[in-house]
């Protein structure tokens, strides 16, 4: 916010001049193509395990079922390292990122080589160590990106990843076991040492880049580490808006992590099961049009015109879901076209909180400090409401079909999540309408 100190300008962190290329498609290409490549490996150390449905465990004796008490455990675990990364990430230098990352995905590998090994009433807690450090990689990623302008663009490309590698992980841990006889409990394991060539080449790619230049400070503000006095100022300041965009981040979060953990399921029953590229082929057309429209931000200057679209495409992102499963419970839809047209929407309406909102929000208002904070802020919640979820659906839901409880949760949650969005947007609309005025 205008009451914090402004921070120097940071200098070229490989010396000398800035060559021509920073600015231009190269840059773009090399920092997005980067982030992208590291976040996309990272997923081979997280979603894998979900792409099997775990019916047939002997010595489970447990009321809640075997592969929600996994899911639940790594959420968990997950959620744990969101409220860790508020302060983490918001503090953070630039010189400790890579290694921090290294680190992080490092002990989460270890983690699936325990999951392999252990008994099966300890395979929960192996899972729920590995989901403790992946939480954390996504701001460590998003914080070489932020503050430029090109970080709608590049924002765009990393979300993209996180559509993406979902499925193709799932589809090459299913390969490992179709194909290498890889076992279900070592297949999470082995799917990550496939991707660690990718992970190393691409982190390098990343450390290379060059700190934000002066004129990206002046346009999108200094990204600097906020101490928690920093923080809570952000938060009294624009705590309404900020609380709107939470919640309705929590309700897309609980929507996109069901479909993506039980993907293997819902797909089973719309007559899918067992065909391991169904994963990949529904989701690549998604991350490609998700990177397109999210993309297209980085052509508006204008940061409060900038949330007036990020806004009006979370809405359209919503209306969409609602608007397909209509058309698939009428049968006018395919499963496939269904499964397209409504992750298309949950993913415009989803991503839009993982990057550029949050960038352009932090420009908006002229604060000196990091959208890594705000995301990280929204990402616990998100979390947190994710593992009460799976707990509902298992006590409370037993009757209920996967499939039927996720066409239901949809279209709830598109409905409240609209709600709040609108609400937010006005909020923000006003609050800095009336700052630009005031003398």
């Amino acid at each position: 916010m205008a009451g914090l100190a402004a921070a120097p300008v940071a200098g070229n962190a490989a010396g000398g001049t800035r060559r021509s290329w920073i600015d231009g498609l190269g840059f773009v290409l090399w920092a997005g193509g980067a982030a992208f490549c590291v976040y996309f490996s990272m997923y081979a150390f997280r979603k894998p395990f979900t792409a099997v449905s775990y019916a047939d465990v002997g010595d489970w004796h447990f009321a809640v079922d075997f592969k929600i008490t996994l899911i639940i455990a790594q959420v968990a675990g997950y959620a744990m390292s969101k409220f860790i990364g508020v302060k983490f990430i918001a503090e953070i230098g630039a010189a400790r990122r890579s290694a921090a990352i290294i680190a992080l995905i490092g002990l989460a590998w270890l983690a699936l080589v325990l999951f392999a090994v252990v008994p099966t009433p300890l395979k929960p807690l192996a899972l729920f160590l590995n989901g403790l450090p992946l939480g954390l990689i996504w701001g460590l990623v998003f914080s070489y990106l932020e503050g430029r302008r090109s970080s709608d663009m590049l924002g765009a490309m990393l979300c993209a990843s996180f559509i993406v590698s979902s499925g193709v992980t799932k589809s090459a841990g299913v390969w490992l076991i179709n194909d290498f006889f890889i076992t279900e409990y070592w297949m999470p394991a082995m799917t990550g040492l496939l991707f660690m060539p990718l992970l190393g080449l691409s982190l390098w790619a990343l450390s290379r880049l060059p700190p934000p230049d002066a004129e990206d400070i002046a346009e999108r503000t200094a990204r600097v580490p906020m101490n928690a006095g920093e923080r809570r100022a952000v938060l009294r300041a624009y705590g309404p808006g900020i609380a709107a965009l939470v919640l309705s981040y929590v309700v897309f979060t609980i929507i996109r992590d069901f479909r993506d953990n039980f993907a293997a399921e819902i797909w089973q029953e719309l007559g899918f099961g067992g065909v391991s590229s169904v994963f990949s082929a529904s989701e690549a057309p998604i991350g490609l049009i998700t990177l397109l429209v999210l993309g297209g931000l980085v052509v508006v200057r204008d940061n409060r015109r900038a949330l007036a679209f990020i806004n009006a495409i979370i809405l359209f992102g919503a209306g969409l879901i609602l608007a397909a499963t209509a058309a698939f419970q009428m049968g006018i839809l395919s499963p496939l076209a269904w499964m397209l047209l409504s992750g298309l929407g949950l993913y415009l309406a989803y991503t839009p909180f993982n990057a550029m909102l949050f960038d352009r929000l932090i420009a908006a208002t002229g604060t000196v400090g990091t959208a890594g904070f705000l995301i990280y802020v929204a990402d616990a919640a998100g979390y947190l409401g994710s593992v009460v979820l799976l707990l509902v659906r298992n006590f409370l839901s037993l009757g209920i079909a996967w499939l039927e409880f996720y066409i239901l949760l949809s279209c709830s949650g598109a409905v409240l999540a609209m709600l709040l969005v609108g609400a937010s947007g006005r909020w923000f609309a006003v609050r800095l309408r009336n700052a630009e005025q005031a003398p």
